[in-house]
């Protein structure tokens, strides 16, 4: 007698219905706890923006990823992300990437990086095209106690209390298609400036060791996409990208490799974005 022959196609179906964390029943606004470089659960060439904050590789204490590693290596899954980005964008699509202007962290040459030049170096390397960047002021003086050498050329450290928010995008600048923008005349002539000042958020508040505020991708989702638009953030972490997509009337994709972020992100969808009485299904 022969045993019952296992459907591939339905085992795979049913694998990547289990890495569907979240889903509204509109199905616009999703989490997907995977590895973003593994996962097969976005279409190549669906996604109209990608909005997200990478791992900094500054020694941050993720759950579920190592932020202290050799900087070849860094740079190497930073290869990896930037191509798998490149292939899910549209190709008038955009990427709106907050990291820092440098490492500087730690008292040894080494451990000083140009994290800024080098990422976007490899992103063009792998197909994007550069477009401009914006300087994001936190107004976070704090890490000024830092001096390396006190009143001495010995060993001084410069460092900006700033982030950068680069803009890529695929092959066309141009959208190709028209739609509903819904930024307001104050907005746009704000916005379109590249200094932006507007305070970091709280970790302690919100629960996760590097969140960036809702105002970020908000600003970015009314500058860069139209209404209805299809958003990305493949490192999703607290969930503010898809909160302001829920907000915006944008259908939003996050990808968390962290199952407790995936929890995170899903109860502050609820709270901030009301969400909740929509839902569909969520993990266990």
């Amino acid at each position: 007698m022969k045993m019952g022959v296992i459907n591939v196609n339905d085992l795979l179906l049913r694998q990547n219905e289990k890495k569907i964390f979240f889903e509204t029943e509109d199905g616009k606004i999703k989490i997907i706890h995977d590895d973003f470089i593994t996962t097969n659960l976005i279409e190549e060439n669906s996604i109209d923006l990608i909005i997200t904050s990478p791992p900094y590789n500054v020694n941050i204490h993720y759950n579920s990823f190592s932020d202290d590693i050799p900087y070849e290596k860094y740079t190497e899954f930073t290869e990896k992300w930037l191509k798998k980005a490149y292939s899910l964008v549209k190709p008038d699509g955009r990427m709106c990437l907050n990291i820092p202007l440098d490492k500087s962290k730690g008292r040894e040459e080494a451990g000083f990086q140009s994290v800024y030049a080098d990422i976007v170096n490899i992103a063009k390397k792998v197909g994007w095209k550069y477009f401009s960047t914006i300087i994001w002021n936190e107004g976070n003086i704090s890490r000024r106690t830092a001096w390396g050498s006190w009143l001495s050329a010995r060993a001084p450290y410069v460092i900006a209390p700033v982030e950068t928010i680069v803009i890529l995008y695929k092959e066309k600048w141009r959208k190709i298609k028209e739609g509903e923008s819904d930024i307001t005349r104050e907005e746009f002539m704000e916005w379109t400036n590249g200094l932006w000042t507007f305070s970091g958020e709280s970790k302690k508040k919100v629960g996760h060791p590097a969140p960036f505020p809702i105002e970020l991708p908000k600003r970015c989702i009314k500058l860069f996409s139209y209404t209805n638009d299809t958003i990305l953030d493949p490192f999703l972490g607290s969930g503010s990208t898809l909160i302001a997509c829920a907000l915006l009337n944008r259908k939003g994709i996050g990808v968390e490799i962290d199952e407790n972020y995936c929890k995170l992100a899903t109860n502050r969808l609820k709270k901030e974005a009301h969400i909740d009485q929509r839902k569909l299904f969520e993990g266990d």
